[in-house]
């Protein structure tokens, strides 16, 4: 079920920056049940939307791991995407225009905290299960640190406590991509797109490895081109990914969220990164795909060894960082390990006039 949840007061940045009010888009399956012990809560990446059953129906749906029949499950779509949450399309209030380049970026503490407004409107007190990977893990571990106490069980997955030089700098490249398309910041819905659909290709890199290009991508591969001066199947294919996304979502949303994850540190007046995650409480499986040339397993190994009792389940996939939406399979066989399903009590349903 699609709901937009409301803030109609003052939220402040940690820019300084207050809004007058924000707007939440999310998603949830199943019920409640009576002890409200059953809630899921996913967090999706960069440019997914708030439907995991879309970008996860491997993990996410009837029959499942996460069963709606068990499960409530709840998944929010973030602060500066386009997908219905506030974002630099949204109307400024001050202006009666939308926001566009005068949006301003949400850290990635900031939208934990829109989050947490939206659980108390809907009653929740805690969480069973909270998992999230690549950009969707740091907003978990940043909430497992915000709020010790809330989740019983976390899943951060291909992700880490501080995003590093490496991930900056890509990051970095893609926005520079989409400053040289140069209507980017023409306050228009479809500024940038040619931009975005370089920065797309610029990702694509990072989320994939040599091996997997190799096994979807050869040499000697039919494929029809997408113009007359494409030979080769690889090229054909960053083209192709950077025009789908310019289909389906805006460059100055695809810059602002770069922006978000730039912010993430765990540590960021807390002491220090190790002090922040030693703050966290929940029972955790850190997953790390092996291949991974974005966010390396040594990252999800240091969250191993910086949670307390964590555990890690490292991944051997072609596929790069995009391999935890691919191996959902071992991801599968090792929650079941992990989670003791009879921790949740049986669904009897409660009224919740939220769904």
């Amino acid at each position: 079920m699609e709901s937009v949840f409301r803030y109609e007061q003052p939220f402040e940045l940690e820019s300084g920056i207050s809004l007058p009010s924000f707007h939440l888009a999310y998603t949830t399956y199943g019920q409640l049940n009576a002890d409200k012990s059953n809630v899921v809560w996913i967090f999706h990446a960069l440019t997914a939307n708030s439907s995991p059953a879309e970008w996860w129906p491997g993990l996410v749906g009837e029959g499942k791991f996460f069963d709606p029949e068990r499960y409530f499950i709840i998944c929010v779509n973030k602060p500066g995407s386009p997908y219905g949450s506030i974002s630099p399309l949204s109307i400024n209030p001050a202006t009666g225009e939308p926001y566009y380049s005068d949006f301003p970026v949400f850290t990635i503490r900031d939208i934990i905290r829109t989050y947490r407004h939206l659980r108390l409107h809907l009653g929740i007190e805690r969480i069973h299960i909270g998992l999230g990977g690549s950009t969707g893990g740091m907003q978990l571990l940043e909430w497992a640190i915000e709020e010790p106490s809330l989740f019983e069980y976390i899943v951060p997955i291909v992700t880490n406590a501080a995003l590093s030089p490496w991930a900056v700098a890509f990051n970095a490249s893609q926005r520079m991509a989409i400053e040289a398309d140069s209507t980017w910041l023409e306050r228009r819905e479809d500024a940038g797109q040619k931009g975005l659909a370089a920065a797309r290709s610029i990702a694509l890199l990072s989320y994939r490895h040599y091996n997997g290009y190799g096994i979807t991508q050869p040499r000697d591969k039919s494929f029809v081109p997408l113009s007359k001066d494409v030979r080769y199947a690889a090229d054909n294919y960053q083209r192709y990914q950077g025009l789908k996304l310019t289909n389906r979502f805006t460059a100055l949303c695809y810059y602002r969220l770069s922006q978000s994850m730039d912010s993430h540190d765990v540590g960021r007046n807390r002491g220090g990164v190790e002090e922040a995650l030693s703050q966290i409480r929940a029972k955790a499986l850190v997953i790390g795909i092996r291949s991974d040339v974005l966010y390396p397993i040594t990252e999800q190994e240091y969250l191993r060894d910086h949670i307390k009792d964590a555990d890690l389940l490292s991944i051997s996939s072609d596929f790069g960082h995009d391999g935890f939406l691919l191996e959902y399979e071992k991801i599968e066989t090792a929650l079941k390990k992990f989670i003791r399903a009879e921790n949740v009590s049986p669904l009897k349903i409660v009224t919740n006039k939220y769904r």
